[in-house]
């Protein structure tokens, strides 16, 4: 079957499957086929997904004055707001049209990982977003380390392989606003450039909305839409370097709308899941083969490589 054909069926993967062995071969193949899955049946709770979608608008709507109070550029966007133009895909000629604001964990003062995470930053007159979000980044925390149990099992590893890699992992929850268009002249620049991400899995909400396209292999673009309250689930850097390619990180962008859909504001809310910032990201032996030679033969710790990354994205100066 041709690539591009194969590409056009993405599946819809529903998390409540009950054989873990099923989902996990579902999900390693789509990752494995696409980099990407689309999902459904996460479990994340309605109610509080519903309230984090009111509270993201809220705080968009906030002048930009008082958004700028939670910007600390010190701290490469890790936590708080980054202003609109802020990030650039690597190698790209225009910076993204988005604005955000980052959630992240929360570690007691004695945990030998809180030097490398910072303080979180909360906006300023917004009851309930620390407890919401908080809360929010808890259930992510959860249906992540669901979906890489599956990876294990697909990569003949214990289901209980990622437990301790991704415990007090420095993952980031964003949430993102794309501002209206409609009229401006935007100079090439879209909302987000074709990247690929940093972390080992990314779960996005709000990928229902049109704009998100995956690169094929044939360098062709293809729109990315899970069903209404679905996630966009994909395979970031670290985890391409740690299985050496076998399960590949996608470039994907997010497109400008066109016509009517221009005046309207975009939201989403993707969840970074990252490693522990002294994990060893090492090339996973079941991974290389004389076929598939180690491509990383020298491991790197996850907080270093986070750091290459930050700089390349000009989120943190060299």
């Amino acid at each position: 079957m041709d690539m591009s054909d194969t590409l056009e069926k993405m599946p819809v993967i529903s998390l409540a499957n009950d054989s873990a062995d099923a989902l996990g071969q579902e999900l390693g193949g789509s990752f494995r086929t696409f980099g990407f899955a689309m999902v459904k049946d996460h479990g994340l709770d309605t109610g509080l997904v519903g309230k984090a979608w009111a509270l993201t608008k809220t705080l968009f709507d906030l002048p930009e004055e008082v958004k700028q109070k939670g910007y600390d550029p010190g701290i490469a966007g890790a936590r708080g707001y980054t202003p609109f133009k802020t990030e650039i895909a690597k190698g790209a000629a225009h910076h993204d049209l988005k604005e955000f604001w980052h959630v992240g964990r929360t570690l007691a003062a004695d945990n030998p990982l809180r030097s490398s995470m910072p303080d979180n930053i909360w906006p300023e007159g917004i009851d309930g977003f620390a407890e919401t979000f908080s809360a929010l980044y808890a259930e992510f925390d959860r249906v992540g380390a669901k979906i890489l149990s599956s990876i294990a099992r697909y990569l003949d590893l214990s289901p209980d392989w990622f437990d301790t890699a991704i415990e007090d992992g420095n993952s980031v929850l964003r949430l993102l606003h794309y501002p209206p268009l409609q009229g401006e002249d935007t100079g090439g620049a879209i909302r987000a450039g074709a990247h690929e991400d940093i972390n080992l899995i990314t779960l996005l909400l709000g990928a229902e909305e049109a704009g998100l396209e995956i690169l094929r292999p044939d360098g062709s673009w293809m729109g990315v839409s899970p069903p209404e309250g679905g996630l966009a689930v994909n395979v970031g850097d670290m985890l391409q370097r740690l299985t050496n390619h076998v399960l590949p990180s996608t470039t994907h962008r997010v497109v400008n709308p066109s016509g009517d859909r221009s005046k309207y504001s975009r939201y989403s809310m993707p969840y970074f899941l990252h490693l522990r910032s002294d994990f060893e990201i090492a090339t996973l032996p079941g991974c290389a083969s004389a076929e598939n030679p180690d491509r990383y033969p020298e491991p790197i710790l996850a907080d270093d490589y986070l750091t290459e990354r930050l700089i390349e994205i000009g989120l943190l100066k060299p």
